[in-house]
């Protein structure tokens, strides 16, 4: 009988191995599905950079006489009662007369040039409004959640598939239904950091672009996308739900992040997020952008697959800079 069982094993012992390899490869393919899962993300958002027109500066006049006086002819810059009195046409003549002159000449190209400059010392707009290029606000908010609050995934996933894009009214609406989303779960904000920076018009949009890929660079996959109007949705993870059924019973997840960036006209700056308080002012102080100010609007959240969360080490690993509430 011991023959019997050892011819056996000699004979079906290539099969045998061929089952162990078949069975470890299998489970790597679900541990690296799992992970895949694990790293998925939502994006939602738009610009209206290209569509929208630079505000043009008012209308005056080009002369700038001082004191509101009229300007005579062959009086010369505007100052007629000083060419009499330095001699060009009458009075104290000389080389003292000259040089005064070139010294009040000098001294009115320099305010005509000054004239033609923003605050950024660049032509084209006045340096105390700055028509031509006006303020732009780049304003950036993280927030990690409990992975308690997967009632807010769903909502965002509704948000962006019937959200309009394409348009500032509809940015301006995604915005604030993404905001009071975010506020009504007050109690599961666990991390937040909010970041300001200011800059012109002509640069803005270059510089809103790399915020956009930095945060999208965390997301392994996009698997559910509305931007400018091109909604697109992968169903590869979330159709199989033996795998969603792994990967919420096996995967230590704990977290949902949800980062807004928000490109606005004006002057904007979002607190310090050191506290839930500062974390609903933020909120709000987004959530109030007029589409009229509204110049750009980007929307992330990870995991977007449901049951699917960030475990504690790609939270530090991917935000850094997130502050404890």
């Amino acid at each position: 009988m011991s023959r019997t069982r050892q011819y056996l094993f000699t004979k079906f012992q290539p099969l045998l191995r061929v089952a162990l390899i078949g069975a470890l490869a299998f489970s790597l393919i679900l541990d690296s599905g799992a992970a895949l899962a694990a790293r998925s993300g939502g994006r939602m958002g738009g610009s209206s950079f290209r569509s929208r027109p630079a505000p043009t500066r008012p209308y005056s006049s080009p002369n700038r006489g001082y004191g509101g006086g009229p300007v005579y002819p062959g009086g010369g810059f505007g100052f007629p009662f000083l060419i009499p009195f330095f001699g060009f046409g009458g009075g104290f003549g000389g080389l003292f007369s000259i040089l005064v002159f070139i010294a009040i000449a000098n001294f009115l190209v320099k305010s005509f040039r000054g004239a033609g400059r923003n605050e950024d010392g660049e032509l084209g707009g006045y340096s105390d409004q700055g028509y031509d290029n006006p303020t732009v606000s780049l304003n950036s908010l993280n927030i990690g959640l409990l992975a308690e609050a997967r009632d807010l995934q769903p909502e965002l996933d509704q948000i962006a598939r019937t959200a309009n894009t394409g348009s500032p009214e509809g940015l301006s609406l995604m915005l604030q239904e993404t905001s009071l989303a975010l506020t009504r779960h007050p109690e599961y904000w666990a991390y937040a950091s909010a970041e300001t920076q200011q800059t012109r018009l002509q640069s803005a949009e270059a510089q809103f672009n790399r915020l956009t890929l930095a945060e999208r660079s965390k997301l392994t996959a996009e698997t559910l996308s509305n931007v400018n109007r091109q909604l697109k949705e992968a169903q590869t993870l979330t159709a199989d739900t033996s795998t969603q059924a792994l990967v919420t019973q096996d995967a230590p997840g704990e977290y949902i992040v949800v980062t807004l960036i928000v490109a606005s006209q004006g002057k904007l700056a979002l607190p310090k997020v050191n506290s839930p308080q500062d974390l609903r002012q933020a909120l709000n102080q987004l959530g109030s952008v007029s589409s009229d100010r509204l110049l750009a609007l980007e929307v992330l959240w990870q995991p977007q697959a449901a049951g699917d969360t960030l475990t504690s080490e790609d939270l530090v690993g991917a935000y850094p800079n997130l502050k404890l509430l």
